[in-house]
C-alpha cells in the first residue's frame, strides 16, 4: 500500500511539473514576435489598417498606395524578425508645405521620400530615447542610405533631416512589429532638398590670335619705283633754300662796299 501511494504521489508530481511547464512554454510562444505570431492577425501587420483608424492621415496614406510603398511594407512586416518604425506626416503637416513641392519630385524621388518615413527595424519609444547619431532609413539613393539625426529632447525625440527637424507627437502603434509615431513635419531628405552644388563657372573664351602682317608677294613684272622719303626730300629744299639766301646776302654785302668806294673817288 506504502508503495503504490507513493508512485501515485511520483506520478502526480510529474503531472504537475508537465502543466507548469506547458503554460510557460505557451506564455513564451505568445510574447515573442515574429512572422508567425504576425500570421494569425493579433498584431499590426497592414500599415493601411493602423493609420486609418485616426483620420489624420489621408494624403500620407494616398502617397504610399500611390507609390506602391504600401505593398512593400505590409509585405516586410508579414516576414520580419526586425520589425519596421514609421514617422507619420499629418494632413496639417502635407498642407504646410510650400506649395509645388511635391510636384516638383519625380516619380523615383516620390517613391524615396514616402521610404524616408520608414526605419528598416522596430523601435519603441524608449529605444529611441536612447538612440545617438545617424540613424538609417529604407530610403537609399547613390551615396547610401538617407539618415536622420536622432536624439532625445527631454521625454520626447528629436528627429532631424538636415533639411527640417520635428518631435514626435502621437504614438499610433506601439505594438511589434510595427511602431508608428505621429509627427507635425513632412520628413524632407537632405538629399533631396538640401542645397543643390554650385554650378561650375564655364570655361574663359579663348584670346583672339595676334594677326599677322601682311607680306607684300613680290611682283614678276616691271619693279615698282621707290617710295619717295618725305624726310629727305624736305631736307634737301630747306638746305638749298638756306644757301640761296646766303648768297644773295653775300652780293648785297658786296655791292654795297663797292658803291661806296666808287662814292668816296667821286669827292
Amino acid at each position: 500500500m506504502a508503495s503504490s501511494a507513493s508512485r501515485l504521489l511520483l506520478l502526480a508530481a510529474v503531472l504537475a511539473s508537465a502543466g507548469v511547464l506547458a503554460t510557460a512554454q505557451k506564455a513564451k510562444a505568445k510574447a515573442a514576435p515574429g512572422p508567425a505570431a504576425a500570421a494569425d492577425g493579433a498584431l499590426p501587420t497592414n500599415v493601411t489598417a493602423v493609420l486609418e483608424k485616426s483620420g489624420k492621415y489621408t494624403t500620407f496614406l494616398r502617397l504610399l498606395h500611390e507609390s506602391r510603398v504600401d505593398t512593400q511594407i505590409n509585405s516586410q512586416l508579414m516576414d520580419s524578425y526586425n520589425g519596421l518604425t514609421m514617422f507619420a506626416p499629418t494632413d496639417a503637416a502635407f498642407a504646410d508645405l510650400k506649395a509645388g513641392t511635391l510636384n516638383s519630385l519625380s516619380s523615383q524621388d516620390q517613391i524615396q521620400l514616402m521610404l524616408y518615413c520608414v526605419l528598416p527595424r522596430f523601435y519603441s519609444l524608449s529605444m529611441l530615447t536612447k538612440l545617438t547619431g545617424p540613424v538609417n532609413t529604407q530610403a537609399s539613393g547613390a551615396d547610401g542610405p538617407y539618415k536622420y539625426k536622432i536624439k532625445p529632447s527631454n521625454n520626447n525625440v528629436n528627429v532631424s533631416t538636415g533639411v527640417n527637424w520635428s518631435l514626435l507627437s502621437t504614438i499610433v502603434s506601439k505594438d511589434f512589429p510595427l511602431a508608428v509615431y505621429s509627427v507635425d513635419k513632412v520628413p524632407l531628405p537632405y538629399e533631396l532638398f538640401g542645397p543643390k552644388p554650385p554650378t561650375p563657372a564655364p570655361a574663359p573664351a579663348p584670346a583672339p590670335s595676334k594677326s599677322k602682317t601682311k607680306k607684300h608677294k613680290k611682283s614678276t613684272g616691271i619693279a615698282e619705283p621707290p617710295a619717295a622719303d618725305d624726310t629727305t626730300a624736305d631736307g634737301t629744299t630747306t638746305k638749298s633754300a638756306a644757301a640761296a639766301g646766303a648768297g644773295v646776302a653775300r652780293w648785297v654785302a658786296a655791292a654795297g662796299v663797292l658803291g661806296g668806294a666808287i662814292l668816296s673817288g667821286l669827292f
